[in-house]
């Protein structure tokens, strides 16, 4: 993790100016193509969310401004980021857990696998205030979506971006997976928003990348 000099910080005037907001968060939503990825998953038996999250986090890490955060107001990079997710408990109500990130695919999904199971069997929204070197991941699973909003504590700055997915659905013959991700604008714009689209669709499209 490092500082950055917001005197000689390009973003200083758009972070001073967005982050004297009530609400400095934008969002968005658009759907990604699927279609070589999910039955390459079928073929090779690999579950769908936690191959979708790594290749999402690996996009998201890939973009510096992903690994932007308010702390203290003070900007802080860092050098990785891992998914905090929203995971349904055996009971029907969810809770959080964070799967630290790894660039091995191998090792990530194993490791997902493990602290998935546990989150089920026990549930809890409890957070750690202590680490924002995450990005908050939820699904969708029930529902095709044009658009999302997440809730966000106004009362604390919060610059955590928010990535989700929803129910997939079949348009023209191909296979589409509705996106959104919401940010803190004083760290990223539309630009890096879709720099994050683009490539994570480009792992999308390469997703023999998970059983390297």
């Amino acid at each position: 993790m490092k500082y950055i000099d917001i005197e000689n910080w390009p973003r200083k005037e758009h972070f001073l100016f967005f982050s004297g907001m009530d609400y400095p968060h934008f969002n968005i939503s658009a759907n990604l193509d699927i279609s070589r990825l999910k039955p390459f998953l079928k073929e090779h038996g690999l579950p769908f969310f936690t191959s979708a999250l790594y290749l999402s986090a690996r996009a998201a890490n890939s973009i510096k401004e992903f690994r932007y955060r308010i702390r203290d107001g003070k900007v802080v990079e860092h050098e990785t980021v891992s998914p905090a997710i929203t995971v349904m408990g055996n009971n029907e109500v969810f809770g959080y857990c964070t799967i630290e990130y790894h660039a091995d695919p191998k090792e990530f999904m194993a490791n997902a696998a493990r602290v998935i199971a546990q989150a089920k069997e026990n549930p809890t929204i409890a957070e750690d205030s202590s680490r924002d070197d995450v990005f908050y991941y939820t699904t969708i699973p029930w529902i095709s979506f044009t658009s999302l909003v997440h809730p966000i504590n106004l009362r604390r700055v919060d610059s955590i971006p928010r990535i989700s997915w929803g129910k997939y659905f079949k348009s023209e013959g191909r296979l589409l997976l509705p996106h959104s991700v919401q940010v803190h604008h004083g760290l990223i714009d539309g630009l890096h928003v879709g720099k994050y689209f683009t490539l994570f669709q480009k792992l999308l499209d390469q997703p023999e990348i998970l059983k390297a």
